[in-house]
Order: structure tokens, then C-alpha cells, then sequence
């Protein structure tokens, strides 16, 4: 009897790991793009529960969240996210923005909050074409409706899977903005000046980043390879269009397909220093550029030594070598190129309050 009783649970651990895996190879297909570190789905369960948008801006941005990954100027630390409010009429256009240098700003991804004559309140994320490709748009799942056609018992199919609904109208966000205490927040965060919440975090592995983040995505629809999910309010979306932002250097990132191979692991990108920050999955493989064999780090102290440092002191550098782009030969890393440094104080104001520099 035992014995057929652990067959079976053998059985049922299997099928059901492989529906699991079969699930997520289908909706976590990775777009070869910056967007890859930034799920869109998470994103927008993260606004819908959210209280305020000034709420929503510092979640998101917090390490212990997960939800932002996202490193556009590639220096393996995590960008601050800030969010920016636009309003006509009943129609809200929020945009995710990133200040990528002092002078560049990309928008990452707009969210559509629309009410219609009827109060019927409509609510979609749109990933920017430069970060995930074109016609990205997700929303949350409709309710099942009934099929008039349909004669059996059921007027809504049985056989249908069961899914999350979500009810646009009862989120928390929705019912502030469209309350009579609902303030507009224009965040004074901008490059270099951050809130004091917010502390430069070390980029995480794709593969991690996905794996934590894929249960955001039952209530939602739509995405990478879905035609079915159409920008409902395109008038709201065209407005923004006629501003929208974009960078020079994440152009030129995507254009040399720097993001393709942003996957958090200690290998340098070209003409880069090394990061003092190492991942928790370093690549075995050498960096492009680098003149070392071999640039596995180790979790003790190496033994070998690097290139013209001390016979008696250990090197403490990921790589033996140095990239062929280093101006420097010795062990200490240079500063990270594109990394942000203060710009000093900020008197704006704002309900984002103060702000420090970025360490």
C-alpha cells in the first residue's frame, strides 16, 4: 500500500512541475531588450494596489519590492524610477521615467487610466517601444461573461481555466484619483538626486528576477507575442506620444546590443570598468575586450596573483587583467563609467519631499 501511495505522489509531483515549467517557458519569454528587467505585469498589480501615486513611485523603488531591475545606462546598479503625472478630463496618463544621464531622460512605460461616459473605468500599462519592442500593452483580465449562443446549464464554459479577475474600479489607486482629496504629485527627484529611501542596489540575475516575479501575472493579459490587447483610449495615448522621451544612450546600448547580454554577471561590458559589486551568479565567461583567460571569481581570497601587483598581496579583483579599454593596470577598480554622481541640493517642491545623493 505504501508503495502504490508513493507512486502516486510521484506521479502527481511530476505532472504538476511539468505543467509549471511548461507555463512559464510560454509567458517569461525574454525579449532581448532593457524591458527584460522590468516586469510590466508586476508593475501594474503594484499600481492598482497602491494608495497614492507617491506611494506607487516609492515601492517600486525599493530593494526589498523586486520589482524594479531595471539598469539602462549598464553601470550593474539599479535605476530610480520616477513618475510623472499627466491629466485631461477624466483621462490620467502616469509615465515611468529614468534619468539616464544630466541631459537624458527615457520614459520606460505609460499607464492609461480612463473613464467613460458610463463610469467605466479602463486600465492599461504600455512598455516603451525602445525598452519592449512595439504594441506591448497589458491589462487586466475581463470578467467571464455569458455566451447568449451557448444552450447548456452553464451559460459561461465550463471547461474555461480559472483565472484572477480584477476589478478595475474597486483598486485602491483608481478610487484616489478619481476622489475630490486627489492631488497631482510632481516628483523633484532628478539625476544624481534621489529620496533618501532609495539606495543604489546591485542588479539581479535575469533568470532570479523572473523566477520571483511571474506570480504577478494571473490577472493579467497581453504582452510579448499578443495582438489581442489593443491601447483602448488611443486619443489619451497620442497625447502622450507628442512628448514622450527618449535616450541617446539607450538607443546606442540596443543599437550594439549591450542589453542582450546585461544579465547581471561579473563579466565587463565593452570599454568599462570592473564593478565593484559582484553578482550572485558570476559568469564564467571572459568579458568582451578583457585580455584575461579566465575570469571566474571566487568566494575566497585568489591566489594567483594579478599583473603587476606585490609578490606577498593577494589580488582582490574579479579579473587577473584589466579590460583593454583601463587606462590603469592596478588591482583597484575604476569608477564605473555612466555611474551617477550627486548633483548637490534640490529646493523643489513637491510632495516627494527631500532627497540626498545617491551613494
Amino acid at each position: 500500500m505504501k508503495k502504490y501511495l508513493l507512486l502516486f505522489l510521484i506521479i502527481a509531483i511530476n505532472t504538476f512541475s511539468a505543467k509549471v515549467f511548461a507555463q512559464s517557458a510560454s509567458d517569461t519569454t525574454l525579449l532581448g531588450l532593457p524591458g527584460d528587467n522590468l516586469d510590466l505585469y508586476a508593475v501594474l498589480e503594484l499600481f492598482q494596489k497602491s494608495k497614492t501615486i507617491e506611494d506607487f513611485e516609492k515601492t517600486l523603488n525599493e530593494e526589498k519590492t523586486g520589482i524594479n531591475n531595471l539598469d539602462l545606462n549598464l553601470d550593474k546598479k539599479v535605476d530610480f524610477i520616477k513618475v510623472t503625472t499627466k491629466q485631461k478630463d477624466k483621462d490620467f496618463t502616469f509615465i515611468l521615467q529614468v534619468d539616464v544621464t544630466e541631459k537624458e531622460v527615457q520614459d520606460v512605460a505609460v499607464i492609461l487610466v480612463s473613464k467613460d461616459k458610463n463610469d467605466k473605468v479602463s486600465l492599461q500599462i504600455v512598455g516603451d517601444k525602445d525598452l519592449y519592442g512595439k504594441d506591448y500593452v497589458i491589462e487586466p483580465k475581463p470578467a467571464a461573461t455569458a455566451n447568449p449562443a451557448y444552450g447548456g446549464t452553464d451559460p459561461i464554459a465550463a471547461a474555461s481555466t480559472p483565472t484572477t479577475v480584477v476589478v478595475v474600479e474597486s483598486a485602491p489607486i483608481v478610487q484616489y484619483v478619481y476622489s475630490p482629496v486627489y492631488v497631482p504629485y510632481y516628483p523633484p527627484y532628478h539625476y544624481g538626486y534621489y529620496p533618501p529611501y532609495f539606495a543604489a542596489f546591485t542588479v539581479m540575475a535575469i533568470g532570479v528576477y523572473h523566477h520571483n516575479n511571474y506570480y504577478h501575472h494571473a490577472g493579467y493579459h497581453g504582452g510579448y507575442g499578443n495582438n489581442t490587447v489593443i491601447i483602448h483610449n488611443t486619443n489619451n495615448y497620442n497625447n502622450y506620444n507628442n512628448s514622450r522621451n527618449t535616450s541617446n544612450t539607450v538607443n546606442n546600448n540596443k543599437a550594439s546590443g549591450n542589453y542582450g547580454s546585461n544579465r547581471a554577471s561579473t563579466s565587463q561590458t565593452k570599454g568599462s570598468s570592473a564593478s565593484t559589486r559582484q553578482s550572485a551568479s558570476p559568469s564564467t565567461n571572459p568579458s568582451r575586450g578583457s585580455t584575461s583567460t579566465n575570469n571566474r571569481t571566487s568566494a575566497a581570497p585568489s591566489t594567483k596573483q594579478s599583473m603587476g601587483s606585490s609578490p606577498s598581496r593577494p589580488s582582490a579583483s574579479p579579473s587577473a587583467q584589466p579590460t583593454r579599454s583601463s587606462n590603469s593596470s592596478s588591482a583597484r577598480p575604476a569608477t564605473t563609467s555612466g555611474s551617477r554622481s550627486g548633483s548637490g541640493g534640490f529646493n523643489g517642491g513637491g510632495r516627494g519631499g527631500g532627497g540626498g545623493r545617491r551613494r
